[in-house]
């Protein structure tokens, strides 16, 4: 008995010793997460296609940014319609944009640069699409008749249109009836559901309609194209970091040079993307004005 109590006092002063001692390390298994949070960015494209396209071919270039930038997260921006689009630049929310050319020198002045350029130049040109029934054959025949385009913003699919027709002989205002439907795949449905007699567009969206919709597609032609100006840029907001730039930058332009890359390339049906910058875009500011000279004012709304 005598032995017993030994033994428990023995362990009540080693667990004593063990409590009062508050210099001995606590072991801990398991590991914890760090408190560093990585930065999100928005990457807001413009109204190419209806939002849930535009989610469908652009969230594998997201999610290939994801997987290789360091020290960055991306997230994805759809718009419903240009105007919409334009108030977000406008408020500088998006991170990033991909714009159109006029999109592009407008979102200058709201704090964005360019870093790149999405495609060929010579894939940015207006499509005039027509029903192969519908009996218009050159641009004079559209006199008294309405033709659609997603918006009186947009430039390959509006505003390059109406200065060739223009330059045909129409008076914009008066000879047809303009309207404007929202997006690039309804200004071509317009077409295909006889609501009008033509439809503006450009190459991307027509392709992608072609290959989406092939029985819609083969109801319908291209009758005429404008000449090609520059395409698509990518730009970002000047407070956003230099790293983070150049890591979204280099990216973007060695997408051509692995398998993965070409695959979310064709999905955009974007060719590549092209190192740029704003001084690429000059050339757009002089068409705008002789447009607006010409033709009408441009203005957000």
């Amino acid at each position: 008995m005598k032995k017993n109590r030994k033994y428990v006092l023995l362990i009540v002063l080693t667990v004593l010793g063990c409590v009062q001692n508050p210099e001995k390390p606590v072991l801990r298994y398991g590991v914890e997460p760090d408190d560093i949070e990585i930065p999100v960015y928005s990457f807001a494209v413009h109204p190419l296609h209806n939002p849930s396209k535009i989610i469908h071919d652009y969230q594998p270039l997201i999610d290939y940014l994801n997987t290789k930038a360091e020290g960055a997260k991306f997230t994805l921006e759809a718009s419903r319609n240009y105007a919409f689009f334009e108030e977000k630049y406008k408020a500088g929310k998006p991170d990033f944009l991909l714009p159109n050319p006029w999109q592009t020198i407008q979102a200058m002045n709201f704090g964005y640069v360019v870093i790149a350029m999405a495609g060929e130049p010579d894939d940015f040109k207006g499509l005039f699409i027509v029903r192969k029934d519908g009996g218009i054959r050159m641009p004079q025949d559209l006199k008294g008749r309405v033709v659609s385009y997603p918006a009186p913003t947009a430039l390959a699919a509006c505003i390059m249109p109406q200065y060739f027709l223009h330059s045909a002989g129409l008076n914009i205002s008066s000879d047809i009836e303009n309207k404007y439907v929202g997006s690039q795949e309804s200004s071509i449905m317009n077409v295909y559901m006889k609501l009008t007699v033509a439809g503006a567009t450009w190459p991307p969206p027509w392709r992608a309609f072609r290959k989406d919709h092939p029985n819609e597609a083969s109801e319908l032609m291209v009758i005429w194209e404008t000449e090609p100006l520059i395409n698509n840029s990518v730009m970002v907001r000047n407070d956003i970091p230099s790293d983070i730039i150049g890591q979204v930058q280099k990216l973007l332009t060695e997408l051509t040079a692995t398998e993965e890359g070409r695959s979310i390339l064709a999905g955009m049906e974007t060719a590549r993307f092209l190192p740029a910058s704003d001084t690429d875009y000059n050339v757009v500011h002089d068409y705008i004005g002789l447009f607006e000279k010409k033709v009408r004012k441009i203005e957000i709304r």
